[in-house]
């Protein structure tokens, strides 16, 4: 059974940083792309960043490029997303996916992933 869980998630005052993880288990994960996505209150879920697991390629969403940083750990089977300097609104519960790199043709779209885990929300106070 699959299964991606997220941790790393708290209340963190504006300009600080948190590191979210994301342990992945269940199966191989060598040829998914394992990606973070969020979702506000009162907004849709939206595309943060993506990672290719075998050769590490990395794509983010603009509004975060220079801020955030996707990453992962090979022998952990764990991805992990560092953001730093903070804003309220980056205020969500952020998620991560994992889908066939086969069948990503767009790393934004959600459907595009075949595995969730269930959030961690991050809050970020002005």
């Amino acid at each position: 059974q699959v299964q991606l869980v997220e941790s790393g998630g708290g209340l963190v005052q504006a300009g600080g940083s948190l590191r979210l993880s994301c342990v992945a288990s269940g199966r191989t994960f060598s040829n998914y792309v394992m990606g973070w996505f969020r979702q506000a209150p009162g907004k849709e879920r939206e595309f943060v960043a993506a990672i290719r697991w075998s050769g590490g390629s990395t794509y983010y969403t603009d509004s975060v490029k220079g801020q955030f940083t996707i990453s992962r750990d090979n022998a952990k089977n764990t991805v992990y997303l560092q953001m730093n300097s903070l804003k309220p609104e980056d205020t969500a519960v952020y998620y991560c996916a994992g889908g066939p790199v086969h069948r990503i043709v767009v790393f934004s779209t959600a459907t595009q992933y075949d595995y969730w885990g269930k959030g961690t929300q991050v809050t970020v106070s002005s």
